[in-house]
């Protein structure tokens, strides 16, 4: 076979069909759950769960796919290259929690946002990966320049302090959107736009959609890199960021009300960071193997896991 045309059909079909059933099937959810008795409610823990494990499943079988079209080392690059954005993206669900938690945005909304924020994140993603691919195989010395990026970015996470709210007002993303329209922040419906007296107003969802958009692509500055280094692939790289992303949404309602319990998560991500960086600064003098990479990454978030998994049942509160 080894069409990689064919591939990025079967890619394609796999993300637009499960896209389209895993929307429907979140809208209708989303319609029960806004029955009056139970307002606030957010997704069941068993939906978001289904929904979990079948993006993984689906990661799983295109992972197969690869590997008996491709051979074993695009295999694993794949799956080095699916594990570090996923263990990543976990980071930034803390960011998504901090902004609706700031914003007072209910659950009920949350979905909505969340929805529109991974369909950006996509559209943002492709471009951002194939300019990283083509600047390093035209210019190899960048890949120091990458390296010393996420070495920066972990050093930047080590010294960054827990912040508890955003604040919106100074937010730069909002300051950019505030010049183009007036916000309104008193959230009544799930519109990203009211219009009030013949003005048009940005509602709080909007705000939190800008912000989620904005944060991602900071996100994606140190994500893209960091796959990068295990490949330069287009193909690999952007089948397995995506195939990531599109699982964030369920990953994030299941595990909004335990993620203060993650305690050693960004201490891990900084070491992942800090590995990767040194993988690319010292490529020409040392190669790491994919292997090699795989189980480094899956070893220090297994620790980490572990860790939090021990500490949260010695402190359950």
């Amino acid at each position: 076979m080894n069409d990689v045309y064919l591939l990025w059909v079967i890619f394609s079909l796999f993300v637009g069909v499960s896209l389209a059933v895993d929307l429907g099937v979140f809208s209708k959810l989303r319609r029960k759950k806004q029955e009056p008795q139970h307002k606030d409610q957010a997704p069941p823990i068993k939906t978001a769960l289904m929904w979990t494990i079948v993006w993984i499943s689906l990661a799983g079988i295109f992972a197969g796919i690869i590997y008996f079209d491709m051979g074993p080392e695009k295999l694993t690059e794949f799956v080095t290259g699916y594990a570090l954005e996923k263990s990543l993206s976990v980071d930034n669900m803390f960011v998504f929690l901090l902004i609706f938690s700031s914003l007072n945005i209910p659950h009920k909304f949350q979905h909505k946002v969340l929805s529109m924020g991974i369909l950006g994140a996509i559209a943002m993603r492709v471009p951002l990966i194939l300019v990283g691919v083509t600047l390093l195989e035209k210019f190899h010395w960048m890949i120091y320049l990458f390296g010393g990026f996420l070495i920066l970015t972990a050093i930047r996470m080590l010294l960054q302090r827990k912040e508890k709210k955003i604040e919106i007002e100074k937010n730069i993303a909002i300051r950019v959107l505030k010049k183009f329209m007036p916000v309104d922040f008193e959230l009544n419906d799930t519109k990203f736009f009211v219009r009030k007296n013949g003005i048009l107003y940005a509602t709080t969802l909007i705000v939190a959609l800008v912000i989620i958009e904005f944060t991602d692509l900071l996100f994606a500055l140190d994500s893209i890199p960091a796959v990068l280094a295990i490949t330069t692939d287009p193909f690999i790289v952007i089948t397995s960021n995506i195939f990531a992303i599109l699982g964030l949404r369920s990953l994030y309602f299941l595990l909004a009300g335990v993620m203060e319990k993650f305690y050693y998560l960004k201490p891990g991500l900084i070491a992942i960071l800090m590995f990767i960086g040194v993988k690319m600064m010292v490529s020409e003098i040392i190669e790491i193997p994919t292997p090699v990479s795989l189980g480094v990454v899956l070893g220090i978030l297994g620790f980490v896991l572990a860790l939090s998994f021990v500490r949260a049942r010695k402190h359950p509160a």
